[in-house]
């Protein structure tokens, strides 16, 4: 198994916190928010490929320091000129061989994803994880599938205005080899290419994929009132 760490954003919502630094090597309980996810998988993932932004690859490089830890830039300068997280994900898939866990580094988790890779190794299909949200607001700003007694997934929208179930989708998921090689058709065919979940979604709807229901939380950091918050509620911990 390997691990793709999708960290190629520009995190302008954080700025001036993060404009000549990256969001995933943010402090939180006294280490990169990047360690959290790395550290809980180590020795269940074979190599971690973490593909960034050209302004900031130097960081990540001195971050991954001897660690099996490979840096990708994606040559962009700018969070207008950004690829977007399925074109990083295609770049990062070069020359993979076996599944992949693909993950935001930005996310602090406080459960461990290994029982997620067992699920999916178990179902022998690309999967995603799942949490319930009964906020409407909530739901029609994120991804949302229904699925069945077995799991697999029946629908996959994003952003939908009227959703039909109640199960958000973080960007986590585990792709099989051959699920990866299908991003090329995927964009070939109108799959949006921002989101890191246009491809599950386009992908959910050519071949039979489960999801994962979270068992604990996740914090997302997307601005500097979140960050602020799970920095106060990290303080002192050590995992």
């Amino acid at each position: 198994m390997k691990a793709i760490i999708l960290a190629a954003g520009y995190a302008t919502r954080l700025y001036p916190l993060t404009e000549n630094f990256p969001k995933p090597l943010l402090d939180v309980g006294g280490k990169p928010i990047l360690d959290w996810l790395v550290e809980d998988l180590e020795g269940e993932v074979e190599e971690f490929i973490a593909v960034t932004n050209a302004r900031f690859c130097d960081h990540f490089v001195r971050w991954a320091g001897d660690r099996n830890i490979r840096v990708i830039s994606d040559g962009t300068t700018t969070n207008e000129g950004r690829l977007g997280a399925v074109r990083d994900i295609l770049l990062a898939a070069d020359g993979i061989s076996g599944p992949a866990l693909v993950m935001a580094g930005d996310n602090v988790l406080d459960f461990s994803l290994r029982p997620f890779i067992r699920f999916s190794l178990g179902k022998g299909t690309s999967c995603v994880m799942c949490h319930e949200e009964h906020r409407l607001e909530a739901l029609q700003r994120t991804a949302v599938i229904t699925m069945d007694g077995d799991d697999r997934i029946l629908t996959y929208e994003e952003k939908p205005r009227e959703p039909k179930g109640i199960y958000a989708v973080p960007p986590f998921y585990v792709y099989r080899e051959e699920d990866l090689k299908r991003i090329p058709e995927a964009l070939e065919k109108g799959c949006g290419f921002d989101a890191p979940g246009s491809f599950a979604a386009w992908l959910s709807r050519e071949t039979p994929m489960h999801a994962y229901k979270m068992p604990g939380r996740r914090y997302d950091i997307g601005d500097r009132k979140s960050y602020d918050a799970i920095r106060e509620s990290y303080r002192g911990i050590e995992k």
